[in-house]
């Protein structure tokens, strides 16, 4: 799968597989509810310790597309260079990547 998103010729599956493994390792590393990390439209999850949201908007939302999220989370790709929607506090997340090596 990895070196299908290398190459390029990545599938829909392979999106999918890659962003919920790195999704779930972001979890794993910083669990909360205080930010919502959003990867349409395979993933939507809350990380990061601090206030709880239950309805609405929660208070920060970081939003990318899959293969942003992908580059990020294996280091292909540096927070300040990509191409990400993200407000409010904690909205950050430079310091928990990259998630995985692979």
């Amino acid at each position: 799968m990895c070196a299908r998103i290398d190459a390029g010729t990545a599938e829909r599956g392979d999106l999918k597989a890659a962003t919920m493994h790195l999704v779930a390792l972001l979890v794993e590393k910083a669990p909360g509810a205080s930010v919502e990390v959003r990867i349409p439209p395979f993933a939507a999850v809350q990380c990061i310790a601090g206030a709880r949201h239950t309805r609405g908007t929660p208070p920060a939302v970081v939003e990318m597309d899959p293969a942003t999220w992908i580059a990020l989370g294996r280091g292909r790709l540096s927070w300040s260079d990509a191409t990400v929607r993200a407000s409010g506090e904690r909205s950050d997340l430079s310091a928990l990547l990259p998630l995985d090596r692979t």
